[in-house]
C-alpha cells in the first residue's frame, strides 16, 4: 500500500526566494529516487513563507530510507537553516473510498 506523506514548512521571510531555488534544484533527485512515486510542492497564496510538499512512495519504508539519505548528504541541514521553525511530517495512507 502506498504511503502519502504531506511536509508542511515556513520560510524565513527573506530565504522564500532561495528555498524556492534550492527545492527547484534538488527535487529531481527526489522524484527518481527508488520508491517516490509523485511529489508536488506548493506555496501557500495568502502567506508565501509557508510551504506543503505532498508526497507518493511506495511505502513508509522507502520514505524513510530517502529522508536519511537527505539527511546524511546534508541537503536537510541546509533547508532547515533557511526554515522558520520546525517542519511538521505526517503519513498518511489510503483506505479504498
Amino acid at each position: 500500500m502506498t504511503c502519502q506523506v504531506v511536509l508542511e514548512f515556513k520560510a524565513k521571510a527573506e530565504e522564500i526566494e532561495n528555498i524556492r531555488n534550492y527545492l527547484r534544484e534538488i527535487l529531481p533527485d527526489t522524484r527518481s529516487y527508488d520508491g517516490c512515486v509523485a511529489l508536488n510542492i506548493t506555496q501557500n497564496m495568502d502567506d508565501p513563507t509557508s510551504f506543503a510538499v505532498v508526497e507518493q512512495w511506495d511505502s513508509r519504508q522507502h520514505y524513510e530510507a530517502y529522508l536519511q539519505w537527505r539527511t546524511d548528504t546534508g541537503v536537510l541541514g541546509k533547508l532547515a537553516e533557511k526554515m522558520d521553525g520546525e517542519p511538521s511530517i505526517r503519513f498518511f495512507s489510503y483506505f479504498g473510498v
